[in-house]
């Protein structure tokens, strides 16, 4: 098992390039199954989520090319909709093969998927959505799940909850129905975006995406050929800006969307620090002892709940009392203890968290909990004084792309060691 070792009290200071989006790389190479034919991805991010997609892929007949961060995929001999690898149970993402096969294929079955244990993550609303155009779904015991339909049949769907990777799913599923689906009270997240914006480069009829409201017009058939780049990664950008601010560094993002990241500079701002951004980069800039703030998170537009985890190492150094309320999911306080560890001063209500700011955080052996978790602590450590050990980075690898040696090129002193 591999760690990091991290010397902190280093201001970060210098260019980075953020990689493609995990979130839109999952379900924008698992739309790709859609299509009898060979398509080339750029900016897809070299990690762990992707590589056990493409183990998933490989599986079932896909043949894939990957160079970089360029990932070639030729669907034309997929040769089974049952999935039995155990890669599959490993992430959650592998629930998209859901929607993706139902419209290709009218039949699929999955292992019921995984992930970070960071709280209930419940598949209903796709299963509502599968089953309003007209799917059939047997649950095994939350081992397997299997859905068929002989027709899809578009109408309007509302969801529930805001749901992201349903929004996802049934989108998928449309994409193949007869007639029109709608779909209300959408999740609104920029790789909800850049997924509808490749499904229509490739033929499909999709409008409103982005918005709470997303319209699919069936078609018979998509492209069986195209090249598409992903969008950039928004919560690996927040991670970099979230470092630069707990470091007191001074630290300019490459290859962003500035407008992705609108809500965590606005907080950074409240906070005392600098926020400037270009077309494509945002510099972030603190000199001073950082002021409180309040966060609670919520669906896109608002403060995301992957970059809570990382962001309340702020609250933990800022001078008075900061909190913050975590509405998406029940389990993802649980770097906070991990954080105690190190000196912080936090007292968890419910879903709500107190932070009483002390002056600085030090170094201690701490324990990834989950992917966000993980990345947290680094921040942790990159911004407490002395020596700083971050077990189980398994979780890290995951969602950001050798992480440490991004951190390196900015002046941390941080290693990865094999235990």
């Amino acid at each position: 098992m591999d760690k990091f070792v991290i010397k902190g009290g280093k201001p970060l200071k210098g260019e980075i390039y953020a990689g493609g989006s995990k979130n839109s790389a999952l379900g924008i190479l698992t739309a790709s199954l859609m299509t009898k034919g060979v398509c080339v991805f750029r900016n897809v991010p070299d990690i762990e989520d992707v590589q056990l997609l493409l183990n998933i892929f490989e599986s079932i007949g896909v043949k894939y090319v990957r160079e970089g961060s360029s990932v070639a995929l030729d669907t034309r001999n997929i040769d089974k909709t049952y999935i039995d690898t155990e890669d599959a149970v490993k992430m959650r993402a592998s629930y998209y093969l859901l929607g993706a096969f139902l419209g290709r294929f009218g039949e699929v079955s999955i292992p019921f998927p995984g992930g970070c244990a960071i709280g209930s993550r419940p598949i209903d609303q796709h299963i509502k959505g599968f089953q309003a155009l007209g799917a059939s779904i047997t649950e095994q015991d939350k081992c397997r799940i299997t859905a068929k339909a002989d027709s899809l049949q578009g109408r309007e769907i509302f969801f529930d909850c805001v749901s992201v990777g349903a929004t996802i799913n049934v989108m998928l599923a449309s994409v193949f129905a007869n007639g029109t689906t709608q779909l209300v009270n959408a999740a609104k997240e920029p790789h909800i975006v850049d997924a509808a914006n490749f499904l229509n480069f490739m033929g499909a009829r999709i409008k409103g995406a982005g918005t709470d409201v997303i319209r699919i017009e069936g078609v018979k058939s998509l492209k069986h050929k195209a090249e598409y780049s992903i969008i950039p990664d928004q919560i690996e950008v927040g991670t970099y800006m979230v470092a630069a601010a707990a470091t007191g560094g001074d630290v300019t993002i490459k290859n962003v969307i500035p407008k992705h990241m609108e809500t965590l500079s606005a907080k950074l701002v409240d906070m005392g620090v600098s926020v400037s951004s270009s077309d494509d980069s945002i510099n972030v800039k603190s000199t001073s002892r950082l002021k409180p703030a309040d966060v609670k998170t919520a669906v896109y537009p608002g403060f995301p709940t992957d970059l809570q985890q990382p962001f309340s190492v702020l609250a933990c150094i800022a001078d008075g009392e900061s909190t913050v309320t975590e509405t998406i999911y029940e389990n993802r306080f649980r770097h906070l203890d991990e954080l105690k560890k190190m000196g912080a001063d936090i007292t968890v209500k419910g879903n709500k968290a107190v932070f009483n700011g002390v002056d600085h955080l030090d170094g201690a052996q701490v324990y990834a909990t989950d992917l966000r978790a993980g990345a947290s602590l680094v921040v942790a450590g990159l911004a407490a004084n002395g020596t700083t050990e971050v077990c189980n980075i398994e979780h890290i690898d995951r969602g950001y792309e050798a992480i440490e040696n991004k951190f390196m090129q900015l002046g941390a002193d941080i290693e990865r060691v094999s235990e």
